[in-house]
């Protein structure tokens, strides 16, 4: 049997790109804002129901130039359950990260604890929308408010999500996205930054092509972070499928839910009315009460199955050495990251996961003996 894996990237119809990319030969412009990177910024404002977009060569560049453009010094407070170019991206920008614990229910950072660890050296508030899961964004835009922090959103895992009937992205100083090939909406590689006015898309669009204002007057210190013609060119095909694989995904996460219900040590996400939920990832928290339960599971999944979830996320990002310096555990300690980072496994998802597929990875489970 052919092995399961957590996510398989969808493409469009080969036939729907060669002739874009027959353009970009003639054309012979391959990046710096071509015709592709224009027309998917338009067509992703529209899409997104956003005012401002800067595309970006990957997630972590777009991260890492959001912040970079806030001209930050200090201490940006974040979630230490996440995957690591959030702390990347603030620790390129010479700042330090501060890690706050989560919610146990979300996964999000937890407005609560973020306030307890707001001091004179707190320059921002770096929430992530968790498995897409849309933070408690009235609580950050409070806590922004009344410390005067910007507070910017990764939103890697939030393409699309809604809450309330507006888009998540609209929150925050800015939120970042990530079009890596995992993700719901993939341009093989890419990222963009949503920024609330033109005037800071301009200075981000400056930060992306290596501070340059004009071909001869270089403005600041810039980095090389531009989409190229053929991830655009990709990005403006999968626009026409996005909406498809979403409710794809949302059915095989109702099937998932219907079927592994029974299942007592195990506890489901849930996806609340008010929020519309691209289901990028579908987490599930293994034997509450058993520590360690989770890795005997994972290894039964794969060895008897072939079917392949991942532990997203552990370790937490502050078990990592090099990140190890950054939190004190004992003096700090994040119990509800600590539990997650220990029970959370992410179950295969994608629009191409057949009903035998699901049948696979749900037998992986319910064969299970604890």
């Amino acid at each position: 049997m052919d092995p399961i894996y957590v996510t398989k990237p969808y493409l469009p119809p080969f036939e729907e790109v060669s002739p874009l990319l027959r353009q970009i030969w003639d054309r012979k412009i391959l990046t710096n804002s071509g015709p592709n990177h224009q027309l998917l910024e338009a067509d992703l404002i529209r899409y997104l129901g956003i005012k401002n977009i800067s595309l970006f060569s990957n997630g972590t560049l777009a991260l890492l130039v959001a912040l970079k453009s806030l001209r930050l010094v200090g201490e940006v407070i974040t979630t230490p359950f996440t995957f690591i170019a959030t702390a990347n991206s603030i620790c390129w920008n010479n700042l330090i990260p501060v890690f706050a614990d989560i919610d146990p229910i979300t996964f999000n950072l937890d407005p609560v604890d973020v306030e307890k660890r707001i001091n004179s050296n707190t320059c921002a508030i770096l929430p992530v929308h968790c498995y897409g899961n849309p933070c408690d964004v009235k609580a950050f835009e409070a806590l922004g408010e009344n410390y005067n922090l910007p507070v910017v959103y990764d939103a890697s895992h939030a393409f699309g999500v809604e809450i309330d009937n507006e888009s998540i992205l609209n929150f925050g100083e800015f939120s970042t996205l990530s079009f890596h090939a995992t993700k719901v909406f993939n341009t093989f590689e890419g990222g963009a930054v949503v920024s609330p006015n033109l005037s800071v898309k301009k200075r981000l669009d400056r930060l992306k092509n290596f501070g340059f204002v004009s071909e001869s007057v270089v403005a600041s210190n810039g980095i090389n972070a531009k989409m190229s013609e053929f991830s655009a060119a990709l990005g403006l095909c999968q626009l026409n499928y996005v909406d498809k694989c979403i409710k794809m995904r949302r059915n095989i996460a109702k099937v998932y839910c219907e079927l592994l219900a029974g299942v007592n040590w195990l506890s489901l996400p849930c996806y609340p009315e008010n929020i519309f939920h691209n289901t990028a990832y579908f987490p599930v928290r293994v034997g509450l009460d058993a520590f360690g339960m989770r890795d005997s599971l994972v290894e039964h999944m794969k060895e008897v199955f072939e079917v392949y979830p991942r532990k997203y996320f552990y370790p937490l990002v502050y078990d990592f050495p090099y990140f190890s310096g950054y939190h004190d555990k004992e003096r700090y300690p994040l119990p509800n990251a600590t539990k997650a980072a220990a029970e959370v496994i992410c179950l295969p998802i994608y629009p191409d996961l057949s009903e035998s597929d699901i049948s696979r990875v749900v037998e992986s489970i319910t064969s299970f003996r604890c």
